[in-house]
């Protein structure tokens, strides 16, 4: 499957910036709270790298097998193009903030997830966290497969139940958290994204995606 040709008319260029600045106030308003500036953080499935572009950190590193991830990423980035499940270039507890994005439900099986999220166990310090942004199935079990290459459905409860069958502490659970995707008809100015954020009623209204902080102990 050739998945650059499918992104492509997915993911347009030109809505980079429009999705930059939305990403840029969710890292600043939310994720921030749990990421020190000195902190080590991995983005597995970096993609257009609006996440690891936007957060403020020590030290940046991205993960993705697409060698065209380097067009997009801030050059104060180390570009990793390995694995997800073998991210050989990494030691042993050698990040704080493992981060995955819209990222699972694009593996093969379930097989593959768990294998990505060892392999993350791995590479954190103990009392490093894993956060993880999921389309969350319970809440989108009619457009979830609308999208050619999702192939593992997933829910809040079913990685939480993975995360404590490796022995991770699960220290943030939102069954909802953003909506499905940013071509949404909600506003989308930096006023708007910033009062979301701000106002938890609001997710259970429109949050289609789950949001799980859990920690290596």
């Amino acid at each position: 499957m050739d998945l650059q040709k499918i992104y492509s008319t997915r993911f347009l260029e030109e809505e980079l910036p429009a999705k930059n600045r939305i990403w840029k106030v969710i890292c600043e308003d939310f994720l921030s709270k749990f990421i020190k500036k000195t902190d080590t953080v991995v983005d597995i499935g970096a993609g257009y790298c609006e996440f690891i572009n936007n957060i403020q950190c020590g030290k940046k590193i991205a993960i993705d097998l697409n060698p065209d991830v380097k067009k997009f990423a801030a050059d104060n980035i180390q570009i990793l193009n390995e694995s997800c499940m073998a991210i050989s270039s990494l030691d042993d507890d050698s990040a704080d903030i493992v981060f995955m994005s819209n990222f699972l439900e694009h593996l093969q099986d379930k097989k593959q997830v768990l294998e990505t999220i060892e392999e993350s166990k791995r590479i954190l310090k103990v009392g490093g966290c894993l956060l993880i942004l999921q389309p969350n199935i319970r809440f989108l079990a009619d457009v979830y497969w609308d999208f050619f290459d999702h192939h593992v459905p997933l829910s809040d409860r079913s990685l939480v139940e993975i995360l404590e069958s490796l022995d991770m502490q699960i220290i943030k659970n939102y069954p909802k958290f953003l909506p499905y995707t940013t071509k949404s008809r909600l506003p989308k100015s930096d006023f708007f994204v910033k009062l979301y954020l701000r106002i938890p009623l609001a997710w259970q209204l429109f949050g289609k995606q789950a949001f799980i902080v859990a920690k290596k102990v």
